[in-house]
């Protein structure tokens, strides 16, 4: 049987060691839900943000299946599916990123052709590195004709209401939740958005960035402004803007801000049906 736990500290050493910013704001009791094989103490448990399931502990196959099942087939919607085949972005539930090889197996073996492998791309976690002034440099060089906004109630509901953006706010339940733990920079072009540098989540200290152009106005340096207008307003407020690469592209992106690459890791794209 698998419990939903609200006392994140039960589980909390089962991810103890894992640099990643979606489980601080689960294990915070900022934002995410958590599942175990148990209330009390726990030796199998994973954590659920928007599209990410991090499994932890003991490898438990009631856990892998049944708890994607209970949080992602009760409301929660996919995400834009920027890189992947066509077709394949509407069936797919979400990502789970295994602790180890021991889950990564279990992945596969549980979900068969469901389950789709990835590579991912980890940067590197490290405060006090940004360079302001260049930082500055690259929003002050927005291109003419396009206006460069914080994301305000007005702008929050829009990209909730957008498919293309609405990443950029969907796992704030409202926008004083996203007053207290989320931020984010859009270009506007003729008063809509075209791209923008969001928080995908938000956790005591910092931000998980989201970060996304318009097909029809992407290869135009939008995303290199916002993310810069959003690094600056994150060190404004002494928070972290932590960085995820789903592909190389966000990653030489990222490095052009100034983090730094870390390493690659694997993760599992589920699918609701089996892929050819």
């Amino acid at each position: 049987m698998i419990f939903e736990i609200n006392r994140t500290e039960k589980a909390a050493s089962l991810f103890e060691g894992w640099q990643e910013s979606v489980i601080w704001s689960c294990l915070q009791n900022v934002m995410g839900n958590l599942y175990a094989d148990e209330k009390e103490s726990p030796s199998s448990a994973m954590i659920f943000l928007g599209d990410f399931g991090f499994p932890a502990g003991k490898p438990n196959k009631e856990l892998i299946m049944d708890g994607p099942a209970m949080y992602w087939r009760n409301g929660r919607t996919a995400r834009g599916g920027e890189g992947r085949e066509d077709g394949e972005a509407d069936r797919m539930e979400g990502i789970i990123v295994p602790q180890n090889e021991a889950w990564a197996d279990l992945i596969e073996e549980s979900y068969g052709k469901r389950a789709k492998k990835v590579i991912r791309y980890a940067i590197k976690k490290e405060p006090g590195i940004f360079d302001k002034d260049k930082l500055q440099a690259v929003v002050d060089g927005i291109p003419e004709g396009y206006v460069l906004k914080m994301i305000d109630e007005e702008l929050f509901h829009y990209c909730g209401r957008t498919k293309w953006c609405r990443d950029w706010v969907s796992n704030y339940r409202d926008y004083p939740m996203y007053q207290k733990y989320g931020l984010g920079a859009v270009i506007l072009k003729e008063g809509e958005p075209v791209s923008g540098a969001s928080s995908y989540s938000g956790f005591r200290g910092g931000i998980e960035v989201e970060i996304d152009t318009r097909e029809d106005y992407r290869r135009k340096g939008l995303a290199h402004v916002c993310g810069a207008k959003l690094i600056l307003e994150c060190l404004v407020r002494d928070w972290y803007p932590s960085w995820d690469a789903q592909n190389k592209w966000s990653a030489a992106l990222a490095e052009k801000l100034g983090y730094h690459f870390s390493h690659e890791y694997t993760a599992y794209e589920i699918y609701t049906q089996e892929l050819l």
